[in-house]
């Protein structure tokens, strides 16, 4: 498997704002988990009349923190990259206010797939921005401007957000310097993903900042990194069906044997992922719909090849 070069280590403190370049700060949510690492990273673009990206959950330490960090300014929007919980709630508090609007892409195209298996840390259901934007739409402010690029994969309506000014991306979830991220049906779409991985990639930014964690400095090659372990993944795969594992169940024991059983039905997720790709590529077939219970089979294109 590729190795993803992951930063997890950077300086930071709850409740501190932290300047991280001219028009650039930020604020940490005191929200730390298994999705969020250190917690939900609140970035105010401008001064005076700020932009806030992600305002994060409704706490009241962190309200606090982000109110003392934009006292005596305004916000004139407030950016959402996704619809969790993690980043929404505060986003319509927040707005009002300051008489400001929520900007987002949107409710998701699917429903969360539910059951047992909890795989983010949940979805702000009710979630509907004031305005919604559209892919390459641009926003101004006070010595800023901000592009929206829809950036389906996570989730069906997330989107990143780049500073023209400074050649930076905002990027949600779509790339976090800690982790991989979460992609799992029906609202995730790994085809979607790795689409929209290169485009960004290819886009040059100077600089990434995900919404938890630490600057990516050098983007180009940890994007490819990214897309180069998802194909890896997909190489596996193909190779356990080329040995009698058609279920996902078995695809799964097979190729995460060495990690805690608990956590092998988020794993059937990411799994199935990758597999609706390989069926929407030729590389696998499969009767009916892909799902978790579903048997498949090498594609002409693999056998052939």
């Amino acid at each position: 498997m590729t190795a993803i070069p992951f930063v997890r280590e950077f300086d930071f403190e709850y409740g501190r704002c932290d300047r991280l370049s001219r028009r650039i700060r930020r604020v940490i949510a005191p929200n730390p988990g298994p999705f969020t690492f250190t917690g939900t990273g609140v970035y105010i673009v401008g001064d005076g009349e700020v932009a806030v990206i992600d305002p994060g959950p409704v706490e009241p330490d962190h309200i606090a923190a982000l109110d003392a960090a934009i006292e005596g300014e305004r916000v004139t929007h407030v950016f959402v990259t996704h619809h969790h919980l993690d980043h929404s709630p505060l986003a319509h508090p927040l707005a009002q206010r300051h008489g400001a609007k929520v900007y987002g892409f949107g409710r998701q195209d699917a429903a969360p797939a539910g059951g047992e298996v909890r795989l983010e840390a949940g979805d702000d259901t009710g979630f509907k921005p004031d305005v919604q934007i559209s892919d390459g739409e641009e926003f101004e402010g006070a010595g800023w401007t901000i592009e929206a690029l829809h950036t389906p994969g996570h989730t069906s309506n997330h989107v990143c957000y780049a500073l023209l000014e400074e050649n930076t991306l905002f990027s949600g979830d779509h790339i976090m310097g800690w982790s991989t991220s979460v992609i799992s049906p029906p609202d995730g779409h790994m085809g979607d993903y790795l689409r929209e991985l290169a485009r960004v990639r290819d886009r040059g930014f100077d600089i990434l900042w995900p919404t938890h964690g630490p600057a990516i400095a050098n983007p180009r090659p940890f994007i490819q990194a990214y897309i180069d372990h998802r194909l890896d993944r997909e190489t596996q795969i193909l190779e356990q069906i080329r040995c009698g594992r058609t279920a996902v169940r078995g695809i799964v024991e097979a190729m995460y044997a060495d990690i805690d059983k608990r956590l092998h039905p988020a794993a059937a997720h990411s799994v199935l992922a990758h597999l609706i790709h390989l069926v929407e590529t030729g590389q696998v077939t499969c009767n009916g719909t892909p799902g978790l219970e579903t048997d498949y089979a090498l594609g002409e294109t693999v056998l052939s090849g």
